[in-house]
């Protein structure tokens, strides 16, 4: 079973995880989420168990624990979901004519001009 922790600690790394639900059972993996770019925790991570029944245990007795100075979250992960390929819509208006407020016409600029 795949275990979503979220509120974690920024100091937390993946053995500190590992170390956290090991007395629940066997770990599969243990993985706290980084940022890209700056190699950060972004406060979040995931566990991998193989016994659902263990799994479940962990979840109940960490959920809303004190971990680190922080009130952890734990849960059963959900399946990720699809991000829409470039080009779909990730919410939010979308101007593709341009213009916007600027006042005047959209396109030309040109104001009163008759054609």
């Amino acid at each position: 079973m795949n275990i979503f922790i979220s509120n974690l600690s920024f100091r937390i790394e993946n053995d500190d995880l590992k170390q956290l639900f090991a007395e629940f059972g066997e770990i599969t993996s243990a993985k706290v989420i980084t940022d890209r770019e700056t190699g950060r925790s972004r406060g979040f991570g995931f566990v991998e168990m193989s016994n659902d029944d263990e799994a479940k245990k962990a979840i109940e007795e960490l959920n809303q624990a004190e971990y680190d100075g922080k009130v952890i979250n734990v849960s059963e992960a959900r399946p990720r979901e699809d991000k829409p390929s470039f080009g779909g819509d990730r919410g939010g208006r979308r101007n593709f004519g341009g213009g916007g407020d600027r006042g005047g016409e959209r396109r030309g600029g040109g104001g009163n001009r008759r054609y």
